[in-house]
């Protein structure tokens, strides 16, 4: 495969993203979804800028979806007081 520079490239077909536990979600997965979440400004207009979720099949299977992606949007701050660690 050549890219726009007539250049040979190898291996730009798929990129392998990891989901909210670290696993890496293969191109056969495909229970896997990714979700972009959307930054607004303060008149509720979407911005340019967004962050990405991928949940694998496994997370979806265990029926843990929710509980992840609480935890990630808490993490970057979409949440406040959701998610909380317990040992």
């Amino acid at each position: 495969m050549q890219n726009s520079e007539e250049r040979i490239v190898i291996g730009d077909l798929y990129t392998p993203h990891n989901d909210a536990t670290n696993r890496l979600i293969t191109p056969k997965d495909h229970a896997s979804i990714q979700l972009n979440v959307v930054d607004v400004d303060e008149n509720g207009v979407m911005t340019k800028t967004y962050k990405t979720y991928a949940l694998s099949g496994f997370v979806r299977a265990l029926g843990e979806s929710d509980d992840c992606i609480n935890r990630l949007a808490t993490r970057d701050g979409y949440l406040k007081n959701v998610w909380s660690y317990q040992k």
